[in-house]
């Protein structure tokens, strides 16, 4: 029993602390924005079907993409509707977690709790600048040279590479649908995440929150964690891992470089 009434006592006054209070604020918002969140959902898996059905068939019919005598093959009479209805709804989640982030950013820097701390700090609020517009529109910018990196360079290599492989070894080369896509979107979406190492590391050194000796002298751990990125979204081979690993240490190093150009602000 003394247990039990420590434990309620803890969570009580967990609760009633200021980080308590923000969180229960964000519960009862997000309450009120549950029926908002899965209408934006259901708007993308709705306007996302459409859309998924030509991004499937135009991964499918470039024919330069596939390697000879390579043949995609669906195993089953759903797997193309239901690859349909799981990348819609993968942009009607996108949709739905994105405001609701841009939201509780919003609202978070207007809370009672986070004005408080704020002040308290003797902080300032960042306010949008040129600058703040510059990197976001260099985020964007590195995530689509990703994607095309991945789709003219990565993909065709890879594909080529792995079907080869296979043949050689007396093997038929079908593969399924869902795998297909899958591989040639997650090398997509890799590389255009491994693509913004320079906005990461340059808003990093500039807002003071590493040292650039720091960042230097951690160089090879960075090196190290590209390659387990690398690893996590590609085939398990040397070549798949090179190939995705290096233009994320070539960014980072050149980002290294602006920053010592550049001057500090």
């Amino acid at each position: 029993m003394a247990s039990n009434t420590s434990l309620e006592d803890a969570v009580s006054e967990l609760m009633d602390s200021p980080g308590g209070e923000l969180l229960s604020s964000a519960r009862i918002h997000l309450r009120k924005r549950a029926f908002a969140l899965f209408g934006l959902f259901l708007a993308g898996l709705i306007a996302g079907f459409p859309i998924a059905k030509s991004i499937i068939k135009w991964i499918i019919d470039e024919e330069e993409r596939l390697p000879t005598d390579v043949k995609v093959i669906v195993t089953s009479p759903v797997e193309f509707i239901m690859l349909q209805i799981q990348l819609s709804a993968s942009f009607g989640l996108f949709l739905a977690f994105t405001f609701l982030i841009i939201e509780a950013s919003l609202r978070g820097v207007k809370h009672p709790v986070v004005k408080a701390r704020v002040a308290e700090l003797d902080l300032k609020v960042p306010k949008p600048s040129i600058t703040m517009i510059l990197y976001v529109v260099f985020s964007i910018t590195l995530a689509l040279l990703g994607i095309i990196y991945a789709w003219e360079l990565l993909t065709p290599m890879l594909l080529e590479y792995l079907s080869t492989d296979a043949q050689e070894a007396g093997l038929s080369t079908q593969w399924k649908l869902g795998a297909y896509v899958g591989f040639v979107l997650n090398l997509a979406i890799a590389s255009a995440i491994g693509f913004q190492a320079p906005v990461v590391t340059m808003l990093a050194l500039r807002v003071g929150m590493v040292d650039p000796k720091t960042i230097t002298m951690y160089r090879k751990h960075i090196w190290f964690s590209s390659f387990v990125l690398g690893a996590m979204f590609s085939p398990p081979d040397p070549l798949s891992l090179f190939l995705v690993a290096l233009p994320i240490i070539l960014l980072f190093e050149i980002s290294l470089i602006i920053d010592r150009v550049l001057p500090k602000r």
